[in-house]
């Protein structure tokens, strides 16, 4: 294949057919797709293996591509939930007649073609099909290359589903795994409406960098968690091994650690534990280096300037002590990419102060960071997370998959 521009075109195409689905038909069609996938898990799983297979066993990015019955099944059980979501299209914003007698609306629409590029989570192919569908849009798909015999397969089903409501395949289009397609893709303007980048900070820069379609970024997170002196010190410790250890290779896990300097001593012999149990290896600054080492951890290093403000996707976590709050906001405003931050105090006040001044698009109090996610907020699976501010911020689910028109109705007005 030379071009995409032909295969854009029949997305383009298919994408009216989707907008002319009413909201009952759009629901059936992505509850056809969970029906799919679960009659076809072992056909999915045995794709997935074959790019398991491509990858080193220690790499921490397998969790990511990993597809098992477990999650196939929790797939298929978020498309049903998204399939109950309100239709964010058709929806009626303003309604009324203007003094010279149009009538006057505007509604919610589709945004037509939605172009997704992502790395090696092969369950975005089928959360944005999905969301695409339910929404009325086309989506054009440019996964990696490490998922791409998983992404094949989902996609077949994907078009199996689509067949039974007589709707194109090019509705979900599935891009060659080659980088010189994501060049056209970021320029061809007269067939895609939209560009979402999904993966990490240098596939972002590159579609913030080298796109001509309007674009949302999702996806890095350099997240951080403060532990205030008046924090319950225990419940801090839990959380902060969650926030790293759960799923390290996530965007909303923890990658900087910073503890307030009154309590330092006291609270980071209690992450060793949970730490050492996951082999964490940790970039200190020297306040913390000493005491982790004289606390017996063995897994430690000491951080140099470069160790903070990157997202790690690993078992790994930078510790940097600070003088207070100030301190920890000047921090975070410096390296925080406005994905999820938290703050774990006992004190109101600093809290509410946490939360109103932190920049970003989830902000936490006694929490781990790991709850940034659309299921998690009641928004059902998602494309990304955004952490730019025009048009959506935080999970981008369904209700953001939309525009608007305006229509006016009239009985032969005409304006001089």
């Amino acid at each position: 294949m030379n071009s995409i521009l032909s295969s854009l075109q029949e997305t383009q195409k298919a994408a009216a057919q989707i907008r002319r689905l009413s909201s009952d038909q759009k629901s059936a069609l992505v509850l056809k797709l969970s029906a799919v996938l679960l009659e076809n898990i072992p056909q999915i799983i045995a794709a997935n293996q074959l790019d398991l297979a491509q990858m080193p066993a220690d790499d921490p990015k397998k969790d990511r591509l990993s597809l098992n019955e477990t999650r196939i099944i929790d797939i298929a059980e978020s498309l049903a939930e998204i399939a109950q979501l309100t239709d964010p299209a058709g929806q009626i914003l303003i309604e009324r007649t203007l003094p010279n007698g149009l009538q006057q609306q505007k509604i919610s629409v589709p945004m037509g073609v939605v172009g997704v590029i992502y790395e090696s989570r092969p369950n975005v192919t089928i959360d944005v099909a999905a969301l695409c569908l339910r929404s009325g849009n086309a989506c054009v798909l440019k996964g990696g290359k490490e998922a791409h015999a998983t992404n094949q397969c989902t996609v077949a089903l994907i078009h199996k589903a689509l067949a039974a409501f007589s709707i194109s395949p090019a509705a979900v289009l599935l891009l060659p795994t080659d980088r010189k397609f994501v060049d056209e893709l970021l320029t061809a303007t007269r067939f895609v409406d939209l560009i979402i980048p999904r993966g990490s900070n240098s596939l972002i820069q590159y579609v913030r960098q080298h796109s001509l379609i309007p674009t949302i970024e999702t996806g890095a997170g350099v997240c951080h968690t403060f532990v205030e002196q008046t924090a319950n010190l225990q419940m801090a410790a839990e959380i902060v091994v969650n926030a790293r250890v759960s799923r390290p290779s996530v965007c909303n896990s923890l990658d900087c650690l910073l503890v307030d300097k009154a309590v330092a001593a006291d609270f980071l012999p209690l992450i060793t534990p949970g730490m050492k149990q996951w082999n964490v290896e940790i970039y200190a600054d020297e306040t913390s280096f000493e005491i982790l080492k004289n606390a017996g951890y063995e897994n430690l290093k000491q951080a140099q300037a470069e160790d903070f403000g990157k997202e790690w996707l690993d078992y790994k976590l930078s510790i940097k002590i600070v003088n207070g709050l100030e301190d920890a906001l000047e921090h975070v405003q410096m390296y925080s990419s406005r994905h999820s931050e938290a703050i774990i105090t006992e004190d109101e006040a600093i809290a509410e102060r946490f939360l109103a001044e932190v920049d970003a698009a989830a902000v936490y109090h006694n929490a781990s960071t790991r709850f940034t996610d659309g299921g998690v907020f009641g928004l059902g699976a998602e494309i990304g997370i955004s952490t730019q501010k025009l048009h959506a911020r935080g999970p981008f689910a369904l209700e953001k998959l939309v525009t608007e028109k305006w229509i006016l109705r009239g009985n032969g007005q005409v304006r001089w």
